[in-house]
């Protein structure tokens, strides 16, 4: 237990069966199993109609092996929030259904044109797709001739992250890719249904199972540069970044070692993970080895899924943590001055909690506002195969930046659904200055976690508007320190976890405090701002300062 108050009905409500949609995760498993089928159901939490409210994008899968979203069952969809706790489904509206070809994954939502609306690349099996915000409620599929178009066959394109790597205004995108595949050519793989060798020499039941990541070739991630007027560049190879092979899934954005840069974490599936730190220039180097993130600290390679990095022990410093499937271990990485990492897992219990759990999306969410942030995981085994295999999320509490422990049974029933968990983004849906969750699970409907912010904790959260930055003020830090002297760290990130896309404004849990007594911004052109006293309970919005003599755009 936590030591947090339990509270009758739990933590978090959801609230989807108030609303009418027709979205299901279909991962099209109807008893042929293809290798990406577990890999389905991408969240994204954004204002795509800048009326102030959080909505909500979902991918979907397709027609296997044909890629093809065939009838309505495939379709992704966009739900508005229509600011009661209920959703309305607008996909058709605005034109977001999907491709007639490809089974979609990973959605990034960001301003990649600084046009103050947000937009949307879906990452798939098959085309990927950038889709342009038109700012009327509709959105255009804006991929041919972008850049963005020169994907090679085959090649599975799990998920995505919208950063600006060479501070010039732009957001540019990283895509972590898996593998190369052909649904025509995919074989099956089995195994014993219990998995024990002796029941299987009496005779147990040969199964059919989804095969291992080993069995598939090892892809390079993907970069491209944004350079204006919606074109990119492909600076893969130039840039460093196709200097390795992995099984790219979660990406998590940060600037790790403090020079101003963003680098980026990919957790990797059975392979190393990767850190590329950047070089500035345009360039990155591959150095997880030495910083210590490559592998966990038995030197094992693991099944890397959902990834973050924030800072969770208030130092200062964004920290990464990934999750993996059962009896691996999640990983949790504390950053030592930008140099290094320690593998914190063992002495934080991160290793006894996580031993037992297949986590996909995962997060550092602070849910009771106390001003540390905890990790939430979204779980559920690869396989239908177990008697585990469906599996309810979990919530580890944060206690002061050192240790974990477990506090899922008091998130209440609703946090507790057991299924194959996937994707899942965290937001302020109803703007009460709680973190609130949307999480898919394979053939079920999303839940929309609303969270009863149960603590009465006070909180800040921060919309920040770059000007000189990317608009999305993406790669910002900011600094808030408590009334009482407390120094809380957080940054504008929105690739969080697997496949999905978390709410771009900047949220801090201030405890019992009812005021910040400063807060400080480092926006991504390296300007610093500093505001004065702020009362708590309230979202901020902060336009970055323009040179004098400059108008805002």
């Amino acid at each position: 237990m936590s030591g947090q108050q339990s509270v009758g009905g739990g933590w978090f409500l959801d609230v989807a069966p108030r609303s009418t949609f027709s979205y299901k995760t279909n991962n099209d498993y109807t008893g042929r199993k293809y290798f990406p089928q577990p890999m389905c159901g991408g969240v994204a939490i954004f204002d795509y109609d800048n009326d102030g409210r959080m909505d909500i994008f979902l991918t979907n899968g397709a027609k296997l092996p044909e890629l093809q979203k065939v009838g309505t069952t495939y379709d992704n969809a966009l739900l508005r929030n229509n600011g009661d706790g209920t959703f309305e489904d607008v996909t058709v509206k605005a034109g977001l259904k999907g491709a007639e070809t490809g089974y979609s994954f990973g959605v990034a939502a960001g301003d990649y044109d600084n046009d103050g609306r947000e937009d949307l690349f879906v990452a798939s099996a098959g085309r990927n797709t950038l889709y342009h915000n038109n700012g009327d409620g509709t959105f255009s599929d804006v991929t041919a001739n972008s850049g963005l178009d020169d994907k090679k066959a085959g090649l599975l394109s799990v998920g995505a992250a919208w950063f600006d790597f060479d501070n010039d205004g732009l957001l540019d995108l990283i895509v972590s890719n898996y593998t190369l595949w052909d649904p025509h050519l995919d074989k099956p793989c089995f195994r014993v249904a219990s998995g024990d060798t002796a029941e299987a020499k009496a005779g147990s039941k040969i199964v059919e199972s989804y095969c291992s990541p080993r069995d598939v070739v090892s892809v390079s991630p993907s970069l491209y540069r944004n350079l204006g007027n919606g074109h990119f560049e492909n600076v893969t190879e130039t840039s460093g970044i196709g200097s390795v092979l992995g099984k790219g899934m979660g990406i998590s954005i940060a600037d790790f070692n403090g020079d101003g840069l963003m680098d980026i974490f990919m957790a990797n599936d059975t392979e190393r993970n990767f850190l590329f730190i950047n070089q500035g220039g345009g360039k990155f180097r591959e150095q997880a080895l030495l910083y210590g993130v490559a592998y966990n600290e038995g030197g094992s390679s693991v099944s890397g899924m959902g990834s973050d990095a924030k800072d969770y022990d208030n130092d200062g410093l964004p920290d990464v943590a990934y999750n993996d499937l059962a009896g691996q271990i999640f990983g949790l990485f504390k950053n030592n001055q930008g140099h290094y990492f320690d593998d914190s897992a063992r002495k934080s219990n991160i290793e006894n909690l996580s031993r037992p759990i297949a986590g996909w999306s995962m997060g550092f969410i602070d849910y009771d506002n106390d001003g540390w942030k905890d990790i939430y995981s979204a779980n559920g085994d690869v396989d239908n195969l177990g008697p585990n295999a469906k599996q309810h999320d979990s919530m580890f509490r944060n206690l002061n930046g050192k240790y974990f422990v477990d506090a899922t049974t008091e998130m209440g029933q609703d946090f507790l659904f057991t299924g194959f968990q996937r994707g899942a983004a965290f937001g302020d849906l109803n703007n009460d200055g709680y973190p609130d969750i949307v999480v898919t699970s394979l053939g079920q409907k999303p839940r929309i976690l609303i969270n009863r912010a149960l603590s009465g904790n006070h909180w800040l959260l921060f919309d920040l508007r770059g000007t000189i930055s990317n608009r999305d003020a993406i790669g910002a830090q900011v600094k808030v320190t408590t009334a009482a002297g407390q120094k809380l760290f957080n940054h504008v990130a929105t690739s969080v976890g697997f496949m999905s896309s978390s709410d771009r404004r900047v949220p801090f849990g201030l405890g019992k405090e009812t005021s910040a007594s400063s807060v400080e911004i480092r926006w991504p052109s390296g300007l610093v701002q500093k505001l004065g006293p702020t009362a708590a309970d309230q979202i901020v919005k902060v336009i970055e300062p323009m040179p004098e003599g400059k108008p805002h755009p």
